[in-house]
């Protein structure tokens, strides 16, 4: 990481002391972490403070990390079970009373200075709580609206206090939020005109279930480094 990113992690982690935690990064960019209850007021500063003045947001975006880690190819021999998210169902909707891993779902904001040229990010998980909930930075930066709309409809996050949350991708019918790891790849519901009702009516899908299967890679002794490096001869 470049001197003057540096510099502006040193002001940062001085400021706010223990209510950010840098994440390690490998490709020289500024993260860091907040707990929900600090967002607004790390938000606030890192905008209305000169030394940092972060006046633009560039995007805001959520993350499942779910199975985050975990490798669900086998590229040594085939497989007859393909991705899991092809081949098994699972619920889309949970229940109320049903709670998810803590560091499961995050938000993201991306933040540009442009007074100081600087760049950071800031990262909040959701906790535990279904449906996830994290407060809206709208009166902080505008032009979170959208972007906040955009993570409400595919992550299903939800943000306490934006002016007009409602879905902003997908149709107004849409069942489920299609960027969740647990999403099933075909999706629950589709669309078609019905003659006998006369107007677009939803169905259950009717595209059947697909394995996909890795490109497996086998041995072959005409790769084989001997024959390769043999002259004629």
């Amino acid at each position: 990481m470049s001197d003057r990113y540096e510099t502006l992690a040193a002001r940062i982690e001085e400021r706010f002391e223990e209510q950010v935690t840098r994440v390690d990064s490998t490709c020289g960019e500024l993260t860091y972490e907040v707990a929900k209850s600090d967002l607004i007021e790390v938000a606030t500063a890192f905008r209305n403070e000169g030394e940092f003045g972060f006046e633009m947001l560039m995007d805001v975006c959520g993350v499942d990390y779910q199975g985050f880690g975990s490798d669900e190819w086998n590229t040594k021999d085939a497989t007859g079970t393909g991705f899991s998210r092809g081949v098994e169902r699972k619920p889309v909707i949970l229940d109320e009373s049903d709670e998810f891993d803590a560091r499961r779902f995050a938000v993201v904001y991306h933040l540009l200075s442009l007074q100081h040229n600087h760049r950071v990010r800031l990262r909040v998980f959701t906790g535990t709580d279904n449906p996830p909930v994290v407060k809206s930075v709208v009166d902080i930066w505008n032009g979170a609206n959208w972007f906040e709309r955009e993570t409400f409809d595919l992550f299903g996050v939800l943000f306490e206090g934006h002016p007009d949350l409602r879905r902003i991708l997908t149709d107004y019918g849409f069942i489920g939020h299609p960027f969740r790891k647990d999403f099933p790849l075909v999706g629950n519901v589709e669309v078609s005109y019905d003659d006998e009702k006369g107007r677009v009516a939803y169905k259950p899908v009717s595209i059947e279930e697909r394995t996909l299967v890795p490109r497996v890679i086998r041995d072959d002794n005409r790769y084989s480094a001997d024959l390769k490096d043999r002259t004629d001869g």
